[in-house]
């Protein structure tokens, strides 16, 4: 007769701060793993229910060059999208995030500068806080008030121009991270954008 284990809230605790999934999935799976907590991040991950957020110190080696060219030539761009494994690179859904990526680039306005807000140029960044600091001044505000009125403009700023920050073409109810992040859920990989490149014609 086997004996099932007692699942205590300080195992249940450490599998979510593990994986990042809610605290119900991850008693359930526990419990279905008789307290195997190896097991049990692998059944959560089996599910897609372990948040993409605890891969992202896995490596990516593998991937695909997605690509798009606009039907009159003019704009075209390539992203380098990274996973785990060949087998995830070359399922449908690997090779449609990148066709989707590629063509989010493309359509995009404004088009991104850089994949995070982390990677935009500081000068860039820089320079866009000097224009919303003179632009608060100038409107009147409480001087106590504009360091926070020129983050929240700064936050703005990035969501337009960071690619996984904007919102995505086809559905502007997700942001491109959060497009990313499915995919990664429903495989169970570490899936990164890595770089992109657009090019237009007439523009340097």
């Amino acid at each position: 007769m086997t004996t099932t284990k007692t699942i205590t809230a300080k195992e249940v605790s450490e599998l979510r701060q593990r994986t990042g999934a809610g605290m119900m999935d991850c008693k359930k799976v526990l419990e279905e793993t008789n307290g195997d907590m190896d097991s049990a991040i692998e059944l959560l991950r089996k599910r897609g229910v372990a948040k993409a957020e605890n891969r992202a110190g896995r490596t990516v080696s593998e991937g695909l060059i997605g690509h798009y060219i606009h039907h009159n030539g003019k704009v075209a761009v390539l992203v380098e999208v990274n996973c785990e494994t060949d087998f995830v690179a070359r399922t449908d859904d690997f090779k449609q995030l990148a066709r989707s990526l590629a063509e989010h680039i493309a359509g995009h306005h404004p088009a991104p500068i850089a994949v995070s807000k982390d990677q935009v140029p500081s000068d860039r960044v820089d320079q866009e806080k000097r224009i919303f600091e003179e632009q608060v001044k100038q409107s009147g505000k409480p001087a106590n008030l504009v360091d926070k009125i020129v983050q929240g403009k700064l936050d703005s700023f990035y969501k337009e121009v960071s690619l996984l920050e904007q919102a995505w073409v086809r559905d502007d109810k997700i942001t491109i991270g959060e497009l990313v992040k499915q995919l990664s859920a429903k495989t169970g990989e570490n899936i990164q954008v890595r770089r992109f490149v657009r090019f237009q014609i007439g523009e340097a």
